[in-house]
């Protein structure tokens, strides 16, 4: 009988070792246009490596003396000029001035009898959303996200062979490992976490995502603190039921600078290379869907969400998911119009912006969704990480465009140019979703492996349903 192999004692936390995000950083600094030459030529002397090209820790591990070296160089990279912050404000107030069309107070709406016979009398100024049209929001979020998961993290070259080789492509359905030569997928792993769940022959539900705890714990804040929640009731609410090894990159290092003692709206600030990446983005939904027909309610909800974790682009993505989700739960019905209300709260010499702007004019210049992604790839592949917001934000609003409300073309196409895909697949989905109105609208074969069952390890939250979060959602959208 052989002996067990030895147990590695370390343990090697993703996305927070010092001398794994130095190199991120660095990065980071490029884009910003931060001179960072000089402390870069200093870490790669001393014998510090890039940044890992796609998971989240090195192997091996730093010594000491180089751990201590990252730890500085991090902090001189934070006192370098910004030459882009005065077109990238973080600050709400800077935002809405930079924002020459931010969106205006929503007229008040006539009472009126929904789909579902609910009266939009005494809603205030905002008309009321249907919980079926919520319903269909958070299942679109979650086929979305579970037709990424087992390619996440994988180069759009696999994507691309694995789908046709089971004659997927444009995708249509679920990804399978049925008919799909061995060599090919021994060549492109499926993501080792997610196939088991997430794959056409394993699906039973919607297994646990942060793409949906973040909704969920959304939903949390909003019953305990209402729509006055500040920023430190949410770090607060994340100290209490967010598992940390439940948060991934911006987040994580937030949570950490939490239990350090560290104070919003510096734990988005503090070591953190990740706060221009996509997470405060998947976490906008709920503030969007319960400000239905009010996108400004919805962008500033957002931000006070997003600054926890995130600076500059990073906060803009929160905002401009929040503003389209909001005007398409208010009954707007083009996709192209709900996109044009998110720019409208991003200040439009941005990043984000521009990548939006990008995404929907290639888009409409290219009639194969494929000659877009290819495109899309081109301009960012080699200079931004497949996490960082502003690539995912080119290609979310192109998958969007060309697919013009159709749901399986948003989420098909959404996960199809790869980089993040499950988180683009459930906001492309969320946004569609609620352009369809109800659960019936959506292709049944996307909605009934579902089981109107989701996983998750948010206290109180794990089996519900989609029809119940649709229900304690729909009371959120009705508080003053």
């Amino acid at each position: 009988m052989s002996a067990a192999p030895p147990r590695d004692p370390r343990v090697r936390l993703t996305w927070v070792q010092p001398e794994d995000l130095v190199g991120h950083e660095l990065r980071q600094a490029a884009q910003d246009g931060r001179d960072a030459r000089e402390i870069g030529e200093r870490w790669y002397a001393a014998g510090g490596s890039p940044a890992p090209d796609r998971a989240g820790a090195s192997e091996p591990p730093a010594p000491p003396r180089l751990r201590a070296l990252a730890g500085e160089l991090l902090d001189e990279l934070a006192a370098l000029g910004a030459p882009l912050a005065a077109d990238e404000p973080t600050d709400l107030d800077a935002i809405v001035a930079a924002c020459p069309h931010w969106p205006g107070t929503p007229e008040s709406a006539p009472a009126v009898a929904d789909r579902d016979g609910l009266s939009t009398a005494g809603r205030g100024r905002t008309p009321a959303v249907a919980p079926s049209r919520l319903h269909a929001a958070w299942l679109g979020r979650a086929a979305g996200c579970l037709l990424g998961k087992p390619v996440e993290k994988l180069p759009l070259a696999g994507i691309r062979a694995l789908a046709r080789a089971a004659g997927n492509w444009p995708l249509t359905t679920w990804f399978t490992a049925r008919g799909v030569p061995a060599e090919l997928l021994a060549a492109h792993p499926w993501n080792r976490r997610s196939a088991p769940t997430s794959l056409a022959e394993n699906i039973d539900g919607m297994p646990e995502d942060d793409d949906l705890n973040y909704p969920l714990l959304t939903l949390l804040l909003l019953q305990r603190h209402g729509r006055s929640f500040t920023t430190a009731d949410l770090a607060r609410l994340w100290l209490d039921e967010l598992p940390a090894g439940r948060a991934f990159t911006a987040e994580r290092i937030a949570y950490g600078n939490l239990l350090a003692g560290v104070e919003p709206p510096e734990t988005a600030r503090r070591r953190n290379p990740f706060r221009e990446w996509i997470g405060a983005q998947i976490r906008a939904d709920v503030h969007g869907w319960t400000h239905p027909g009010d996108p400004a309610g919805a962008a500033a909800q957002a931000h006070r969400d997003a600054v926890l974790t995130h600076t500059g682009n990073g906060v803009y993505g929160a905002m401009f998911t929040a503003a389209a989700l909001a005007v398409a739960a208010g009954g707007e019905s083009d996709v192209h119009g709900c996109l044009a209300a998110g720019l409208r709260v991003v200040p439009p010499h941005a990043r984000y912006a521009r990548a939006v702007r990008l995404g929907i004019e290639t888009a409409c210049t290219e009639g194969e969704f494929d000659a877009v992604v290819d495109r899309l790839h081109a301009v960012y592949a080699d200079t931004h990480h497949w996490v960082h917001v502003l690539p995912n934000a080119a290609l979310l609003a192109a998958a969007l465009t060309h697919a013009d409300g159709d749901f399986t073309r948003s989420i098909g196409n959404a996960v199809s140019g790869g980089w993040d895909t499950d988180s683009n697949g459930a906001t492309a989905g969320s946004l569609a979703g609620l352009l369809a109105g109800t659960p019936d609208a959506l292709p049944h074969h996307w909605t009934a492996p579902l089981k109107n069952r989701l996983a998750t390890s948010v206290p109180g939250f794990d089996g519900i349903g989609f029809d119940a979060l649709a229900a304690l959602t729909h009371q959120e959208a009705l508080r003053p």
